[in-house]
């Protein structure tokens, strides 16, 4: 079918003007050839002109009327849009009235609540009334009815359900309240059947539910409040109505305390204290800790008594009172055995007990102190303590002196006074200790005793055979002649001090020395001073603490306790404390823990200042040292600590300005993994003083590459370590001048450069030797000969008086008149 459009027929039509219809013919072709003429109408847009005022032709009229329509169209724009904002407007009043109205219902419905629930709470201290009057009534009954209400009360407490119960009945008041529209699900929740008993809905009830537990009122009381309320109402029936009197108590403050510690120390509740402090306006919780100001003002808040302490108060509880003069008893005197290397102390200490303990320190001298109790033949008891003599143990004879009442300086008597004499003598002085002087070996050839005491005026010690005061006696360690006169005198000794302790108190005592035992752990051999040290005491040394476990006398028995004057080894330490430390045996473990942890702070703090206390000019210097000064780092493990202790003074005392031995870590027990690990990256060599490694720092040192040197005499020691410091040493340079040359003419000689025509004024001048050139006086060069000739061959060497020729190697500033010096230089070892 196809579509043919005809020339629309202009006519007129009937319409207003701008309107009308117009008219087209349509052809319209369907099969087999068939048309049709269909006419079509288009309706025009009428168009309504308003008429005008003044007559104008047609075609301004038509302007006008489109001019008109947007003027039109912009007039009903306008009315749509105020149209909108007075909708909005309403919109917004209707939206304000509805919020009034919801607040308004708010502010009726929150004043319902408050009447309801100020209702409630009337209704439950009615109820309380009448409760309290009923119990009055009960308390005046006859005594036979008491032991039942006793009952009931027992019941209640036995069976919280039914005290809970008893609660929600008593909050909720007797009979029905009046609920509003949203306390209806909960009343219909928690309502009892009609005419049920509380016995019946705890039965009925099951378990504890969450409803059950909050209760229609918020939470319920706790069974604490539930027993201090049932303590209320025994005392009420008891005829005391008076509220229990506040304890006030003596609050100590320290400078930071914790808030629940503080509550403790108060006997208050915590919740309490941190409700209180949040109502001072510092939101702690129980776990944070307060300054010393805040809690003195908690503490006066609740009524109590505060005082301030500091925390160097902790050491307070080892302050004991002084003894009763009628508590001492009469205690063994303490006798320290001292004296230069060599002169036969422990020797005379063998003789003495008897024994023979030499045998047992390596090469012959004394390693440690030891400790020993011996009783006499007149059954008298003398508690001896060994000293070492080596120069390195200076601090351990002064530990012995410290905790000693008489001291025995033994004297060599073919050797005379020593060193290490001196020091006794210095050690026993300042100690304030008498001394006994016991000059032995005098059975050796060359022995001379009065040379000896004629030594010892020098040092001010006058014995009696010179007119002194000093007791003296000539001894011999191996045939044991003067043993017995030594004893008596000791023994007259201690009887002049008259030597008096108190052992019913808690015990104190001195470290005289501790290691770390691979089976036993820190064990301190302990001189107990005063008291009586018993198994399983409480105690703090130092800056450890520990529970006595075992105490072992000098001769390797247990012994459950020792008093005073007995020196024994003590285990159970949780680490080894410092030889010279003090024992104190405390009542409570807290308290031991908290006096071991202030001492440690304490001692950190201290080492912190003084590596910090460095100024500027101190840090330059150290700086300029360590760049000038070189190091021979060492680790060192020794088997107990004044051994350790020893080592490390005398690498001290080990070098010079250029060179300087550093312990990077010294301590006590075998060699570990860890002490291999730090050799490594220092690269320092492991010492073992009667220690050994163990097998994974064996493997470990093999990996690494880590020398690892055992040694059993000290002596030893240092030697080596002295000579392996001098091999740091750089070598001293000797020179030694040979020969002068004067130059005398200079030439120019190609492929050599300048050569100098000289003569050897002084000496000889050799190819291998240095060369200096002076020029008035002034070296100008420094160096080596290039080439040296005489005529025109190569020599190693031209004698004084002849000619020859010299070439500078790497210089050629040489000028007739320029004087040669010719020298050799030797490279000397030096040690320290």
């Amino acid at each position: 079918m196809s579509d043919t459009k005809d020339t629309p027929e202009k006519g007129k039509t009937l319409g207003l003007r701008g309107g009308g219809t117009e008219t087209s013919h349509v052809r319209q072709s369907f099969s087999h050839g068939r048309t049709k003429s269909v006419t079509v109408e288009r309706k025009r847009k009428r168009v309504v002109v308003p008429k005008s005022g003044a007559g104008g032709a047609g075609g301004t009229g038509g302007a006008v009327g489109r001019n008109l329509s947007d003027t039109e169209r912009e007039r009903r724009l306008r009315a749509v849009q105020a149209a909108r904002a007075q909708e909005a407007d309403r919109a917004e009043q209707m939206k304000a009235e509805e919020k009034a109205r919801e607040e308004e219902m708010i502010r009726l419905r929150a004043e319902k609540e408050q009447a309801e629930r100020e209702e409630r709470e009337r209704e439950i201290a009615r109820q309380r009334k009448q409760d309290e009057e009923r119990e009055k009534e009960a308390a005046a009954k006859a005594a036979a009815t008491a032991p039942k209400a006793k009952a009931a009360k027992v019941e209640e407490a036995v069976d919280p359900a039914a005290a809970q119960a008893a609660a929600s009945r008593v909050e909720a008041g007797k009979g029905p309240a009046k609920s509003t529209k949203t306390d209806k699900p909960q009343d219909d929740r928690n309502k009892q059947p009609k005419g049920g008993k509380a016995g019946d809905d705890r039965r009925r009830s099951g378990k504890l539910t969450i409803t059950q537990a909050t209760g229609e009122g918020g939470r319920q009381r706790s069974m604490a409040a539930m027993k201090r309320r049932q303590e209320r109402e025994k005392r009420k029936m008891q005829g005391s109505n008076e509220p229990r009197e506040k304890i006030i108590r003596e609050v100590k403050i320290p400078e930071a305390i914790m808030v629940s510690e503080l509550a403790n120390r108060m006997a208050e509740r915590v919740a309490a204290v941190v409700k209180a402090l949040m109502q001072s306006g510092i939101m702690v919780t129980q776990n944070q800790s307060i300054d010393a100001d805040t809690a003195e003002l908690i503490v006066e808040e609740f009524g109590h008594k505060s005082v301030r302490v500091s925390d160097a108060d902790v050491e307070q509880a080892l302050q004991t009172p002084d003894d009763a003069p009628e508590d001492l008893q009469p205690r063994a005197p303490v006798i320290t055995i001292m004296g230069h290397v060599d002169h036969g102390k422990t020797s005379l200490l063998d003789a003495i007990r008897k024994t023979n303990v030499v045998s047992g320190e390596a090469g012959g001298i004394t390693q440690h102190i030891g400790a020993y109790q011996i009783t006499t033949d007149g059954g008298a008891k003398l508690t001896f303590l060994d000293t070492p003599g080596h120069a390195a143990f200076t601090s351990m004879r002064a530990r012995g002196a410290q905790v000693t009442d008489i001291v025995i300086l033994v004297v060599a008597a073919d050797d005379s006074v020593m060193p290490q004499t001196i020091e006794a003598i210095h050690h026993a002085k300042a100690a304030e200790v008498p001394i006994i002087v016991a000059i032995n070996k005098i059975d050796k050839p060359g022995a001379d005793p009065n040379k000896v005491r004629t030594e010892l005026l020098q040092h001010e010690i006058v014995v009696e055979k010179m007119s002194g005061d000093v007791l003296d006696v000539e001894v011999s360690a191996l045939s044991g002649t003067g043993i017995d006169t030594l004893l008596e005198n000791i023994a007259l000794q201690s009887e002049l001090l008259e030597l008096k302790a108190n052992p019913d108190r808690p015990a104190e005592g001195a470290v005289i020395e501790a290691q770390l035992d691979v089976g036993r752990g820190p064990v301190a051999t302990v001189l107990v001073q005063n008291g009586t040290l018993k198994r399983g005491d409480i105690f703090v040394v130092g800056e450890q603490w520990g529970k006595v476990r075992a105490l072992i006398n000098d001769q390797g028995e247990r012994v459950e306790e020792a008093g005073p004057s007995v020196p024994v080894e003590v285990l159970g330490l949780n680490g080894t404390p410092e030889a010279g430390d003090v024992l104190n045996v405390v009542q409570e473990e807290a308290k031991a823990r908290e006096i071991a942890s202030y001492r440690a702070q304490a001692a950190k703090d201290k080492r912190a200042a003084a590596g910090a206390a460095t100024t500027l000019d101190q840090l330059l210097a150290q700086k300029k040292a360590s760049e000038s000064t070189t190091e021979l780092p060492i680790v060192v493990k020794a088997d107990v600590q004044g051994s350790a202790e020893a080592i490390v003074q005398a690498m001290e005392k080990v070098g010079n300005e250029e060179v300087r031995v550093r312990v990077l870590h010294s301590g006590v027990g075998a060699i570990t993994e860890s002490d291999v690990t730090l050799a490594e990256a220092s690269g320092a060599p492991i010492i073992g003083f009667n220690v050994r490694a163990n097998a994974p720092a064996r493997e470990s040192a093999n990996q690494k590459s880590v020398e690892i040197r055992y040694y059993s005499i000290i002596y030893d020691l240092v030697d080596d370590i002295r000579a392996a410091a001098s091999g740091l040493l750089s070598a001293e340079i000797k020179e030694t001048f040979i020969g002068y040359a004067s130059i005398k003419e200079v030439f120019k000689v190609s492929g050599v450069g300048k050569v100098a025509g000289c003569v050897v004024t002084e000496g000889v001048a050799r190819r291998s030797a240095g060369v200096r050139l002076l020029r008035d006086n002034v070296v100008i060069h420094e160096g080596k000969l290039k080439t040296l000739k005489r005529f025109k061959d190569e020599v190693a060497q031209v004698q004084g008086g002849q000619e020859c020729g010299m070439a500078f190697e790497n210089y050629e500033d040489i000028r007739e008149g320029d004087v040669i010096e010719i020298f050799e230089t030797e490279e000397i070892e030096r040690t320290l």
